[in-house]
């Protein structure tokens, strides 16, 4: 991140195959580096940036350079002058928020000249009334009917005083208010007269209610001198998905008798303020917090929504959004409860006053809250998050293995990143084969050729020209050919010999087993003793070696199809029997690893509760991790029953869960990627289950974005790319979810009524549960012992209890709840 100080270290350069739009390349800047260190660089070549925000103003000077500089860029920019001019003009975005956001303003009575066309049309809002006029001369009768009626109105509620400006982004901070007693008509229509006569085309006179004071009372006598008031600054930023996040909350605290400016006050906490006003009681404190926090997040959306419907003219370029908006609120009484009434929005000055309140402390302190961190954290994610969007616009990769059906939104992924993608698939009739850039038909089941395969696969991408930035494959059966053709391709990729370790369930355990360090603590000591079985012979040694009770499973296996435990030889001896007889090939069931063969392997139980650690992994370093918790399975086989993320853990545990699933991987040699690691929380530790050296299947991508705004799938692109991934080294979840899988096999008749795919999609869509769809029906229609969750369905909220809780009932509802899958049950590990 660089720090501009000067609109002469940038220049705009004309973007090759983007007409009308420009690069923009940074020559000199200020660096930031770990312990305070900063540096002003010279770079030669010129740096390209990736993302562009710049303090923007009217008028001559600086912010009119570094407007011009944000015009029309090919790079993502956090704000633009035409947005800018938007937010500024007062009138315009009251009447946004009062008619979209559903925020509390001022009432208002506003006279317009020519008003701009996002004004025309619109319908008034109670207490906000627009008067347009055909000229700026002749127009007294008219100013004190409307000025008379409106002091008169119950919209001013108790209002004693107005306050009259002009409002235009071409009057902000040029202007004094004037304050008038609302008793003084005549005075009030006089002061909006002789403002008419500066207006120009597009601009307004305002009239508004000045919002009296809160009066909370404080405990004993009242405290001496004038009455106070408060005014609230929020600062939202827009998150992943477009979706308002409030970041921060500074407040004024001054004479209730005098208007309250940014600069003119000591910034202070919510409670601080509210405490100097006479409402310390905690509970009430947070009442008006989540009042803030919702008006302020209503007005962003409402903002939002206005850009959606603007051309790339209008809003300044095609990259141009607002990331992130001040807005200002006065604490009043409405309706017997203290209510923010929103006074104005503006692009900078909350921020700044964010950073005068942690510049109070020099050094951070131990025990923070939450609400006491940066207020630019989450502006810095969504900057991070579009620069990445920008590097990988248009990059080509080229996937191997289009997967199932439950891998249909990587194409929605990769058009919304710009990503050109290139597939090699067995099925030529596979539906990604009309969505990608180039379809390569090619027969990638026969895993005893990979080598040759990899081969024969990179002569063919030569000669068809293609110009790859990367290759990766999210599908388990073709990761050790990916591996290989990367290696043949000379692009970024974990070693094949890792990804052979990682495929073989018995190799990836007995590898570990040998890892005693250093460093301490080694991998060997979340290894599990396990057998390799080919044979029956095999199974006979195996009994004698692994101790009883164990876990039978195939070797290459992936949905914990075949998994079960078995609690002597003779079952031991049946089980391998039965899967030797029923799952001989792909054919028998596509998609769970047999093109692989069907060995299997005996592993030592052991007993604990289950979790998935999902890890982003560059150059060997970890970069993120993600836990969850899984519920009880349905013994003696191994599908998952139900999910809670984030993890419900102590945090020890969950960094020792962390570092376990880090070193086996390390261990194994995956030093580049996003992987899925299974482990079991012993009452000795970590032990692993498995490694899927790939991002995570079922929910985990779909429910990691939406709790930690990070794409898995993005991720793994990234780093298939050589890019490094930035991403929050200790992200911390937007909330919970706690989700439930549903089985053919004991769903069947509610999945084709109360619960069907459509009945499903509506709850979804109508944002009442999370809905992840793994397979069509017709799949799902396997022997139970054999099959793979048909969905999951979860639920959100603010606590796992409360989400845990509408998720009980939503399935007691929908008949997912039953005597034969006891969801309270599959749930009873999250409390």
């Amino acid at each position: 991140m660089l720090l501009c100080l000067s609109p002469a270290w940038l220049t705009k350069v004309p973007a090759p195959g983007q007409p009308g739009e420009a690069a923009l390349l940074v020559s000199k800047a200020v660096s930031f580096h770990p312990g305070g260190l900063t540096f002003l660089d010279d770079f030669v070549p010129p740096r390209r940036a990736t993302y562009f925000l710049a303090g923007l103003r009217p008028g001559s000077g600086w912010g009119r350079e570094a407007a011009e500089l944000a015009r029309d860029l090919t790079c993502p920019t956090g704000a633009s002058a035409e947005l800018a001019r938007l937010l500024e003009d007062r009138l315009l975005t009251r009447q946004l928020l009062a008619q979209q956001g559903g925020v509390a303003v001022p009432a208002t009575l506003a006279f317009t000249y020519k008003p701009p066309a996002l004004l025309q049309g619109g319908d008034a809002s109670p207490g906000l009334r627009l008067v347009e006029l055909s000229g700026k001369e002749g127009q007294e009768t008219l100013v004190k009917e409307e000025v008379g009626a409106f002091l008169h109105s119950e919209a001013l509620g108790d209002a004693l005083q107005v306050a009259i400006k002009l409002s235009s982004w071409r009057w902000r901070g040029r202007q004094a208010l004037r304050l008038r007693p609302r008793a003084e008509v005549g005075m009030v229509a006089d002061t909006v007269l002789a403002l008419l006569e500066k207006l120009e085309e597009e601009e307004s006179v305002v009239v508004e209610a000045v919002c009296l004071p809160a009066q909370m009372p404080f405990p004993g006598s009242p405290p001496p001198g004038p009455e106070l008031a408060v005014r609230i600054c929020a600062v939202v930023c827009r998150t992943q998905g477009d979706r308002p996040l409030l970041s921060k909350v500074v407040c004024a605290v001054g004479r209730g008798d005098r208007p309250l400016r940014h600069q003119n006050s000591l910034p202070r906490t919510l409670e601080v303020a509210l405490a100097q006003c006479g409402l310390g009681e905690a509970a009430q404190v947070a009442v008006v917090r989540r009042s803030v926090k919702a008006a302020a997040e209503a007005a962003l959306a409402a903002v939002l929504a206005l850009e959606a419907g603007l051309s790339a003219e209008q809003r300044g370029g095609r990259q141009a959004c607002t990331d992130f908006l001040g807005v200002d609120f006065a604490l009043t009484v409405a309706g017997g409860a203290l209510t923010p009434v929103a006074l104005e929005l503006n692009g900078g000055l909350c921020l700044e006053a964010c950073g005068v309140i942690e510049g109070l402390w020099a050094a951070p302190r131990a025990g923070l809250a939450a609400e006491e961190a940066a207020a630019a954290a989450p502006l810095v994610e969504t900057m991070l998050r579009r620069s990445a969007r920008c590097l990988m616009e248009g990059k080509q990769l080229l996937v191997v293995g289009g997967g199932g059906f439950s891998k249909k939104f990587v194409w929605e992924a990769a058009r919304d990143y710009g990503l050109k993608l290139h597939l090699v698939e067995s099925d030529p009739n596979h539906f990604a084969s009309q969505l990608v850039q180039t379809f390569i038909h090619f027969d990638v089941t026969e895993h005893r050729k990979d080598e040759e395969n990899a081969r024969l696969l990179a002569e063919l991408v030569r000669a068809r020209g293609l110009q790859l930035d990367g290759c990766f494959s999210y599908w388990d059966d073709c990761l050790v050919l990916t591996a290989l053709l990367c290696q043949e391709l000379g692009l970024p990729c974990s070693p094949p010999a890792a990804m052979r370790l990682a495929k073989q369930k018995s190799r990836t355990q007995l590898h570990l087993l040998c890892r005693q360090g250093p460093p301490w603590p080694s991998p060997s000591l979340h290894a599990v003793p396990c057998c390799s079985l080919e044979s029956e012979a095999d199974v006979e040694r195996a009994v004698r070696q692994v101790p009883l009770p164990g876990v039978m499973k195939l070797e290459f296996g992936a949905g914990a199809v075949g998994v079960r435990l078995v609690e002597d030889a003779p079952q031991c001896h049946e089980h391998f029997s039965r899967i030797v007889r029923d799952l001989q090939g792909e054919a028998d069931h596509p998609g769970i690893g047999l093109g692989w063969g069907n060995a299997m392997l005996l592993m030592e139980f052991v007993e604990g509760t289950e979790h998935d650690v999902d890890l982003v992994v560059f150059g060997g370093q970890l970069l993120a991790a993600f836990v969850s918790d899984n519920g009880p399975t349905r013994l003696p086989g191994f599908t998952e029953t139900a999910a809670c993320m984030p993890t419900g853990l102590a945090p020890e545990q969950e960094a020792q869960l962390v570092q376990a699933a880090f070193r086996c991987c390390l261990g194994c040699g995956l030093l580049d990627g996003v992987f899925n690691v299974e482990l079991k929380l012993t009452r000795a530790g970590p032990r692993l289950i498995e490694i899927n050296p790939r991002m995570g299947g079922f929910y985990l991508r779909d429910w990691i974005l939406e709790l930690y705004g990070v794409d898995l799938l993005l991720a793994a692109a990234m780093v298939a790319c050589r890019l490094r991934p930035a991403l929050p080294a200790h992200p911390r979840a937007r909330g919970h979810l706690v989700g439930v899988m549903c089985l053919v096999s004991q769903h069947l008749q509610v999945l084709s009524s109360t619960a069907s795919q459509e009945a499903l999609q509506a709850l979804h869509d109508g944002g009442l549960l999370r809905f992840n769809l793994f397979l069509s029906l017709e799949e799902a229609l396997v022997p139970s012992e054999y099959e793979e969750p048909y969905c999951n369905v979860a639920c959100a909220g603010p606590s796992p209890a409360e989400a845990r809780l509408r998720l009980l009932g939503l399935c007691q509802g929908l008949g997912i709840d039953g005597p034969h899958y006891p969801v309270a049950h599959f749930l009873s590990h999250f409390k």
